[in-house]
């Protein structure tokens, strides 16, 4: 982030802990607090690109108090585009964007950055290497801003003491914690954070996104966490927003979103589940792995239907709903896999289509091995769009 976006700080000086007796500042109810952001119908497209090459399309988006709300999709669906509006690095074409409900873009009006009062964490910390931490995490006061909050956060995300250390002195795990606390510090009611863990190692990354609810719920702010890990996402947010190619296909729960995902990209993205092109017979649902049939009594017929058969027809199918045979004339064969922990998850081609399928750790299969994938008897499936519920036969 350009420094000179952030507002001019106050001289500072570090409290000892023992001295502030510093508790988590309080908030106030829900029931009395608007919605902490509102996207209405927002559109946006960079400079210099064709006609029609928008970034980000219509999208409707609120997040409420206290709420953690994930952004999930693959690369160039337009995440960080959208943080970047929301913060005011970039302006919209169309549509508006409310914080705490006050307007800041659309309608005519502009609020710059640094008076939008809104934290941002980003993937490579964007700390300042000149500045102890203690400096750092009070960068973003305004002039006069009692200190106190940032001694409080630099205890809470388990900094103190590291108060005199330099960027550089600190492990990535302790950077990250330092650019939420300096995103935090300044009492914002949105916190923005871009892929804020990814390049963390594992065991830090599983501990920093636990502690991330718990550190926002004490400071009364809600977030917008960018990812691309669909693990990360469903782990820890009240809500998922699923992007692709600037459309917001699905905002949800978890667990909405796992049991009924709007469209088939928003499952087999989610859930990496295996997506096989469909064709309707009468009563039944055929792929090239095999049949199945309407779950539920009525779903096949023409009304329940109405409209699904002018597009093409799809079915997911999850990655344990499959089965192998070793077969030298065999249609599939092994690209690789991928080791879990507990089973592989073995790549296939089938024709123009890369499938996976977990397998138990005894199962050994060659590179180029050719055989038969089928679909298990029994196992559930979706037949998209509408992603009614089937039965593979």
């Amino acid at each position: 982030m350009d420094p000179s976006l952030w507002p001019a700080s106050a001289p500072v000086t570090a409290p000892s802990p023992a001295a502030s007796g510093i508790s988590a500042p309080p908030s106030a109810p829900i029931a009395e607090r608007t919605d902490h952001l509102r996207l209405g119908d927002l559109w946006h497209r960079y400079d210099g690109a064709a006609e029609g090459a928008w970034t980000l399309r219509g999208i409707d988006l609120r997040l409420a108090p206290g709420e953690l709300v994930g952004l999930l999709g693959p690369s160039g669906c337009g995440k960080t585009t959208l943080l970047r509006l929301i913060a005011g690095f970039e302006r919209p074409a169309r549509g508006e964007v409310l914080i705490d409900g006050r307007l800041v873009a659309g309608s005519g009006r502009w609020l710059e950055p640094e008076r939008r009062g809104v934290g941002m964490v980003f993937q490579d910390y964007a700390l300042f290497p000149h500045l102890d931490a203690w400096r750092n995490a009070c960068f973003g006061l305004r002039r006069g801003q009692d200190p106190a909050r940032a001694a409080w956060l630099l205890e809470l995300l388990g900094l103190g003491g590291l108060e005199r250390r330099y960027p550089h002195e600190l492990s990535g795990g302790q950077r990250q914690r330092l650019a939420l606390a300096r995103a935090l510090a300044p009492g914002p009611a949105l916190v923005l954070l871009d892929e804020p863990f990814s390049n963390l190692d594992v065991e830090v990354r599983l501990r920093l996104r636990s502690d991330l609810r718990e550190v926002l719920a004490r400071c009364g702010a809600g977030g917008l966490l960018v990812t691309h890990d669909p693990e990360e996402a469903l782990a820890i947010c009240d809500r998922v927003g699923v992007l692709r190619d600037g459309l917001l296909h699905q905002c949800a729960a978890p667990r909405e979103l796992v049991d009924h995902p709007a469209t088939a990209f928003v499952g087999s993205f989610l859930l990496q589940a295996n997506l096989l092109p469909a064709t309707r017979r009468g009563e039944l649902i055929e792929t090239p792995l095999g049949r199945l049939a309407f779950a539920h009594a009525g779903e096949a017929g023409p009304e329940a239907m109405a409209g699904a058969e002018a597009q093409p027809l799809e079915v997911m199918v999850g990655d344990h709903d499959l089965c192998f045979s070793p077969d030298p004339q065999g249609e599939a064969h092994v690209c690789g896999r991928e080791f879990l922990g507990r089973d592989w998850r073995y790549r296939f081609r089938h024709g123009d289509r890369a499938l996976t399928l977990r397998l138990p750790l005894d199962v050994d299969l060659s590179s180029g091995q050719r055989g038969q994938l089928r679909l298990r008897p029994g196992q559930s499936a979706r037949l998209f769009p509408g992603g009614r519920p089937l039965v593979a036969l």
